[in-house]
């Protein structure tokens, strides 16, 4: 009995689905909006506007502005000029004519006498530039015959050996006159400089140059052309032999290069001036 009672509800549920499909209404699809169609066109527009400007293009077509805006009018300006010339009178040409030869006339005058002033300022600044060039060699030049600066050049060492202690201070200013008659340009006796106003005395059995004392040998230290100098200390009855006279040894050496470093202070005149000032 129990197997019948339980069959027809057995089947009744075995009938029915586990789920139903349910179907949307109608009206719930129709409320989705539907996305709009863009075309080619509408594309086209949307990059082109609104137009997006850089600042450099901005810039170049201001420039372009500004000349197409001066060209026009520099048309314009020579179309009036051409239509004013074309209806001037004959007189009034010539006379603009003869004014433009005789501005150029003017302009070329000008021209020449600016090219003149500057073919004079070179010339001056070359003449000042050749004055103080031998401003500055005249310089060197009295600082070697004062003494003030040093001096190399080729020339004689003539040294003189007195053993006997027989050479006197008088015999050593006629060896340096003799060198200056020669031609001597810078002499330098034992370290110290002779110039135009050097003295020599004798200091006991030494000798003094300029207070300075000096003892043998004396050696000469002369700039000059040497072919003059060393003939000129061997002349018979010169400085040579009168020193050999004496016992003393001389010695003269001709030389490419003698330097002569030995300088003397600048002195002041305490009376001449310049008769420039």
């Amino acid at each position: 009995m129990s197997n019948q009672d339980e069959t027809p509800e057995y089947m009744l549920r075995k009938e029915l689905p586990d789920e139903v499909p349910v179907t949307p209404p109608a009206d719930a699809a129709a409320e989705k909006p539907a996305e709009p169609v863009v075309t080619g066109r509408q594309r086209l527009v949307q990059g082109l506007w609104p137009p997006r400007v850089s600042r450099a293009q901005l810039i170049v077509a201001l420039l372009l502005f500004g000349l197409g805006f001066g060209l026009a009018v520099q048309v314009a300006s020579n179309s009036d000029s051409g239509n004013a010339l074309r209806g001037a009178r004959q007189e009034d040409l010539v006379r603009i004519l003869d004014e433009l030869d005789d501005r150029s006339q003017r302009l070329e005058d000008e021209k020449q006498g600016l090219e003149t002033q500057q073919r004079e300022l070179e010339n001056s600044s070359d003449q000042a530039e050749e004055a103080r060039k031998q401003t500055v060699e005249k310089e060197k030049q009295l600082g070697i015959l004062a003494g003030t600066v040093a001096a190399q050049g080729p020339g004689i060492t003539m040294t003189i050996e007195d053993t006997k202690g027989t050479v006197e201070a008088d015999m050593l200013l006629d060896a340096i006159q003799e060198l200056r008659a020669a031609g001597a340009e810078a002499i330098q006796v034992n370290g110290v400089r002779v110039v135009a106003d050097t003295f020599l005395t004798d200091s006991g059995n030494s000798v003094s140059v300029d207070g300075n004392k000096i003892n043998t040998p004396f050696r000469f230290k002369v700039i000059g052309n040497p072919q003059d100098l060393e003939p000129a200390l061997n002349i018979p009855g010169g400085v040579v032999q009168t020193l050999e006279k004496e016992q003393a040894t001389v010695t003269v050496e001709r030389s490419d290069k003698i330097v002569v470093d030995a300088l003397r202070a600048a002195k002041q005149p305490d009376y001449a001036r310049s008769s420039g000032q």
